[in-house]
């Protein structure tokens, strides 16, 4: 009986990307090609196409206006492209080791220029909020199997970060014109997993760990170029979040094989609040309040935790062709939804082919549509505790939005 599944399990992979999740996750952190059979290598393409789009409140009187009448925030999402890459050596029968590339965190919207001025500024600096965020991970894995079908895996994580943000528009009120260079930051963090495995039958299930990392910014602040020095200069402290991803599968017949991911992202506990900001936010919230709450709010936060899942099924057609086909969903961190992420979560259909010329390699192709879940979205004060807050930090709705996204994987085994 020839086996056809276990090169279906790099099919899968390609289209349970995480490209349009919750709050900036982007590659979902796949420890899948380390636990490929032998010595292996693979790189590949992600981009992603999404249409987001809202308006403002009309429920804001100091956002609207009688003298206009367009309100939308026209697309805010830029195109958007990410790489990962993978090393696995087999050194020995019990020990392998891996070298893995992703860039696991990313935002890049840009609210555009509009007359309404509820997100951008069209009569001093001329631009809209934008938020630019990318993130780098290096991870070295060595693996140990102690008896067979069985891999304890662990290692450490290196993490590059940079960001740019610039806040605009009648929603930021005394904060519009705050700008926010986050200057480049490496950190450490690591890893660890363990998963079991059954190659007669394809079975693979993996339990992986990713830690936060703990980065110390420097952080250059201004309003419409002027420096904001409220407060002595000091690092700001940002960690990125602490994650847990479940994959299984598993084959039906000798040449279908059927899969699944459930991911689970700490973002209830992810945090932005620049030295100055800080500060000028709790000035703010001690005028608003008349003295009853000085604490400010942050720049950026998140509501819930994400979690994620998919499910799919591969076939292999041919020695050289095969399909896969997957459905995906996405919790999205709350609603209402910070400005820099409007939308909650997802439900996406995913569709990919492999082609592979001969058997110790291949190229996959793919693409996923994403109906992007509809949210309200807030302006960072919705949890202080202050009557009436809540409801006025709603600013904006944005609703039927989509995105399409698309892969190309090469790999090689050797």
């Amino acid at each position: 009986m020839q086996r056809y599944y276990p090169k279906l399990a790099i099919l899968c992979s390609l289209i349970s990307s995480h490209g349009m999740a919750a709050a900036m996750d982007q590659s979902g952190q796949s420890l899948l090609p380390f636990l490929e059979a032998g010595h292996y290598f693979e790189v590949s393409i992600s981009a992603a196409d999404p249409e987001v789009s809202g308006r403002t409140l009309g429920t804001r009187p100091d956002l609207v206006s009688s003298e206009n009448d367009d309100y939308s925030t026209d697309n805010i999402s830029q195109n958007f492209q990410y790489y990962s890459a993978a090393l696995k050596l087999q050194l020995k029968p019990e020990l392998s080791f891996g070298i893995l590339y992703d860039q696991p965190f990313g935002s890049d919207l840009q609210y555009p220029l509009k007359d309404n001025g509820s997100f951008s500024d069209p009569a001093l600096s001329k631009q809209g909020t934008q938020i630019n965020v990318d993130t780098q991970n290096l991870s070295l894995v060595l693996g140990y199997q102690p008896f067979k079908n069985f891999n304890l895996y662990a290692g450490p994580a290196f993490q590059n970060i940079k960001a740019d943000v610039s806040l605009r528009g009648l929603v930021y009120a005394d904060l519009n014109g705050y700008n926010a260079m986050f200057k480049e930051d490496a950190a450490i963090g690591w890893l660890a997993g363990f998963a079991y495995q059954l190659p007669d039958i394809a079975l693979k299930a993996a339990l992986t760990y990713h830690s936060k990392i703990d980065h110390n910014i420097n952080i250059s602040e201004n309003i419409l170029g002027t420096p904001l020095l409220l407060l002595d200069e000091t690092e700001t402290k940002i960690s990125t979040p602490q994650s847990v991803n479940l994959d299984f599968q598993t084959s039906v017949t000798v040449s279908t094989l059927l899969y699944s991911n459930i991911r689970w992202v700490n973002w209830k506990d992810f945090v932005i609040r620049p030295t100055q900001f800080g500060a000028l936010s709790e000035r703010t919230t001690t005028t608003m309040s008349g003295g009853i709450y000085t604490g400010g709010f942050n720049l950026d936060d998140y509501q819930k935790d994400q979690w994620s899942a998919s499910v799919g099924v591969a076939k292999k057609w041919t020695q050289q062709w095969s399909s896969a086909f997957d459905l995906s969903w996405d919790s999205g961190t709350g609603d209402p939804a910070s400005i820099f992420n409007p939308t909650k979560g997802y439900w996406g259909v995913g569709l990919a082919i492999q082609y592979s010329p001969e058997p110790d390699y291949f190229i996959s192709g793919g693409a996923k549509y994403f109906w992007l879940g509809d949210v309200t979205a807030q302006d960072g004060t919705y949890n202080l505790p202050l009557p009436g807050v809540s409801e006025a930090s709603k600013v904006g709705e944005f609703d039927d939005n989509h995105a399409i996204g698309y892969g190309l994987k090469i790999g090689y085994h050797f």
